[in-house]
């Protein structure tokens, strides 16, 4: 007999057996679950009704079109989301090779004495508030940027659109650096949890066949748990595109589209916070909410990719030690 098969019958004798208690749980845990995913629908079409002025007056020009004006109320989002997706490559094009360096270490190289402390204290920068790493980037991180950073990546790499112009400190390089700290230790966590996971059987397999450890770290283990290090991968990068208080307070909060990453910028996130207070017309109200709706459903759909790719690493290593 199936172990499915067994499953079954032990859960249809357990269900003819079971007292109203169990029915009761059963029930409550149900609604608790349904009740979650109707406050996310409530949530989506609350939101959706109320930037539904928005939508009628702009369409999808709102979402191509840059000019962001109050007081003619002709909003364009598209500064925001340049703003977001520019900030957040950026963060995991600084955060995902430190992430997936720290997480091999910890889960192939690191000595057992020191794996746990090194996990601890990464995992612990995920902790901190993000109005504290703001802080720090308005008076350590953007000081540093202007008088050292900035000048020098000028003077060596002024050649590319990404390094011209005046160095402000704050700005798209400050709110990507920022992130990517923020980021770090999310990717770390998950993507060692997917190594570790990655059977004993695949690293002796390799050795045995006469692989040195980096052929056995990089044929075997990475290549089986591509699919969950592309999921942690995900995981940061919804992480980076919903962050908002540390990220407002270095990026410069001008809503323009530029090259460089020295010039200020502006994301979904950081004009929802700045201007919901100011927003004395409805027209403007539905298109900050407009604004955030899109920021929602773009978090959702990266957070829920990755999600499925975490989950269908952990489905793979469970069958195989089945």
């Amino acid at each position: 007999m199936s172990r499915e098969a067994a499953l079954r019958i032990s859960s249809k004798t357990l269900g003819a057996g079971q007292g109203v208690g169990d029915r009761g749980f059963r029930l409550l845990t149900r609604a608790a679950a349904l009740g979650v995913t109707a406050l996310m629908a409530a949530l989506v079409v609350a939101m959706a009704w109320a930037a539904l002025p928005s939508l009628e007056a702009f369409g999808w020009r709102f979402l191509v079109t840059s000019t962001w004006d109050p007081v003619a109320e002709t909003f364009g989002a598209l500064p925001f989301v340049y703003g977001t997706v520019v900030s957040s490559l950026l963060a995991l094009l600084i955060a995902v090779p430190l992430s997936l360096g720290a997480a091999i270490y910890l889960a192939e190289l690191a000595p057992p004495w020191i794996r746990q402390p090194i996990a601890f204290l990464i995992e612990l920068l995920a902790a901190i508030p993000s109005v504290v790493y703001g802080l720090w980037g308005i008076f350590v991180l953007a000081p540093w940027l202007r008088t050292s950073v900035q000048p020098a990546l000028g003077t060596w790499l002024g050649f590319l659109p990404l390094f011209q112009g005046p160095p402000y400190g704050v700005g798209m390089l400050a709110a990507g650096l920022i992130l990517a700290i923020m980021i770090v230790p999310f990717i770390t966590a998950v993507a060692r949890e997917v190594l570790l996971a990655v059977p004993n059987a695949q690293r002796e397999a390799a050795l045995a066949l006469g692989a040195t450890r980096w052929e056995t770290t990089r044929m075997a283990v990475l290549r089986y748990g591509r699919s969950g290090l592309i999921g942690a991968v995900l995981l940061g990068l919804g992480r980076a595109l919903g962050e908002t208080m540390a990220v407002t307070m270095v990026i410069g909060n001008r809503p323009e589209i530029a090259l460089s990453l020295f010039a200020p910028g502006y994301t979904m996130a950081s004009v929802i916070a700045n201007e919901f207070t100011e927003a004395t017309s409805d027209l403007y109200l539905a298109a900050l909410i407009e604004i955030g709706l899109l920021l929602f459903a773009v978090t959702v759909a990266v957070n829920a990719l990755a999600r499925l790719l975490v989950w269908s690493a952990g489905g793979g290593v469970r069958e195989v030690r089945e």
